[in-house]
């Protein structure tokens, strides 16, 4: 254990393991060892506390090799640091604060900031987030015509963005739209080379300025009846691509009145593997090793 000031620079090596794997060894791997899905972004902590765990043993029992359970704040990321100990291998924990809410006082995000260096300098596997941008919250004030100063939210996000930066941890972001623009300004800033936008949402220049950068996209079971998301998967490699439910967020079409289930994952794949033209058995295992290498579950 390193002392409480959370050593970055000494425990850099021992998280590589987070590191994207090269074209070489990828192209060594064979069939899933165990699973065949992951749902790359998920809210466990959301869900009512007497069904996180059966929702999540469930979900290993189905075929969901892993989740990573993204975190609120402070008080979300410590419940999903106790769920990945008793889920070990399976339950990857996000640690961060989502735009999508109030910010709390300098003294509250310097708290969670120096809990997630400590984590870090224990040694404890995680990744960054959810982090980003207020897009529906701003665009909602405004509408509104109330005032929205976004500032505050920039600065934070580029703080988590250098602590990704400083620990080589990968990032899990919540930046649609032109908030995808102003976010990846902060992240070649900072040099940070593993990025996951999810359900992410913008511009052919976005998805352009992404592709080039090498970051991840995670799609949603949404794919099944939104043209935009199917577009989306259209123009984006699937080299760059996993799947998510972003649970509990209920979806529509096929989903409609159904409570949000990690093994949702499966239709999501059938229908990227149907937009790509590719057979399902290969859009599976090739979006299993995308979140398996990009997440270290390899």
């Amino acid at each position: 254990m390193k002392s409480e000031d959370g050593n970055i620079e000494g425990s850099v090596n021992q998280n590589r393991g987070f590191e994207s794997r090269d074209s070489a060894s990828s192209s060594k791997r064979s069939q899933p060892v165990a699973g065949r899905w992951f749902d790359a972004h998920l809210h466990v902590d959301l869900y009512p506390e007497e069904e996180r765990e059966p929702l999540l043993s469930e979900a290993f029992a189905g075929g969901i090799t892993g989740v990573v359970a993204v975190s609120m704040h402070l008080e979300s990321s410590r419940t999903n640091q106790a769920l990945a100990s008793r889920f070990p291998g399976r339950v990857r924990p996000a640690y961060g604060f989502h735009p999508e809410q109030p910010l709390p006082g300098e003294a509250a995000i310097e708290e969670l900031l120096r809990w997630i260096r400590v984590r870090f300098a224990s040694g404890e596997r995680f990744v960054i987030g959810e982090v980003g941008l207020p897009y529906y919250t701003r665009t909602e004030s405004e509408a509104a015509g109330r005032p929205f100063d976004e500032m505050p939210y920039i600065v934070l996000l580029e703080k988590f963005i250098k602590l990704a930066s400083d620990t080589q941890l990968p990032i899990v972001l919540h930046a649609v739209y032109e908030d995808a623009d102003k976010s990846l300004d902060l992240l070649e800033k900072h040099r940070v080379r593993q990025a996951h936008f999810h359900w992410f949402k913008g511009s052919s220049a976005t998805i352009d300025r992404m592709i080039k950068a090498g970051y991840y996209i995670s799609i949603t079971p949404d794919v099944e009846y939104e043209p935009e998301i199917q577009r989306l998967v259209r123009a984006y490699p699937i080299e760059l691509m996993m799947t998510e439910t972003d649970g509990p967020w209920p979806f529509e079409g096929p989903f409609s009145g159904e409570r949000t289930k990690p093994l949702m994952v499966r239709q999501v794949v059938d229908k990227i593997a149907e937009l790509k033209g590719l057979a399902k058995e290969d859009a599976e295992l090739r979006l299993w090793r995308n979140a398996a290498s990009f997440y270290g579950w390899v």
